[in-house]
């Protein structure tokens, strides 16, 4: 199935969920551990009726859930086909039918909060150093280039971020080669950002603003704010 770009699932008016990295993401709200078994087999009844699933998890006061595709097909600029990780029309198939059992149960969605952390290592020979941080990270070879066509890992049980590779200069040995990618939703961006600075941090490149702004702390420590504006929610 291909994969939707961010206009399209913008477009698809889910105001409970957000594009966070591959996938769209909710969290509900709940009111103990039994109202969310409840909403979490009810989600799987729906899944199981829909042919796929949902990722999910279970925190104090809510439930987390993340609709993706490990086989969304994607097409360069030459026609070739890759298989990817990635939001198709089946994931917002399911995020509707999840809202829809939401609100059957009275809960009540907090899209605002949810995010996911990816790390980010510049360097410039990813394909020779990935074996190496898929060993580490995941135990499994496979983890390299699963649902991309880079070398990114990606661990499919989901138990670590995953690690993408961005441009390096070798001759740079001395700067931070390491940093965060923290994906929040758009309608708390600037919140996150006003925060990081108020606590001492400092917008060190906001050139790619507001969809990368990168953040550095007192000791020169870089993390990156995201945020996926090809698939916000179109302002009211």
């Amino acid at each position: 199935m291909d994969m939707l770009t961010g206009d399209r699932i913008a477009a698809a008016g889910l105001a409970d969920w957000r594009k966070l990295g591959q996938g769209v993401h909710a969290r509900y709200l709940v009111d103990g551990f039994s109202t969310a078994a409840r909403f979490v087999v009810a989600v799987g009844e729906a899944g199981d009726a829909l042919g796929h699933h949902p990722r999910v998890s279970i925190g104090t006061g809510h439930v987390d859930l993340e609709a993706v595709s490990d086989d969304a097909i994607y097409r360069d600029d030459d026609g070739t086909e890759y298989v990817v990780e990635w939001v198709t029309q089946q994931d917002v198939d399911l995020a509707r039918r999840i809202t829809e059992i939401a609100a059957e149960l009275g809960l009540v969605a907090d899209p605002a909060s949810v995010s996911e952390i990816e790390l980010g290592l510049d360097t410039a020979r990813s394909a020779t150093v990935a074996p190496v941080w898929a060993a580490l990270l995941t135990g499994d070879a496979s983890s390299q280039g699963r649902g991309t066509p880079s070398d990114e890992i990606r661990d499919a049980t989901g138990r670590v971020p995953n690690l993408w590779f961005g441009d390096g200069d070798d001759r740079e040995a001395s700067r931070q080669r390491f940093h965060l990618e923290v994906y929040v939703a758009p309608d708390v961006a600037e919140q996150r950002i006003a925060a990081a600075l108020a606590a001492g941090g400092t917008v060190v490149d906001d050139r790619e603003a507001p969809g990368l702004t990168v953040i550095a702390d007192q000791d020169g420590n870089e993390g990156v704010v995201c945020v996926d504006v090809s698939a916000a929610p179109p302002v009211e």
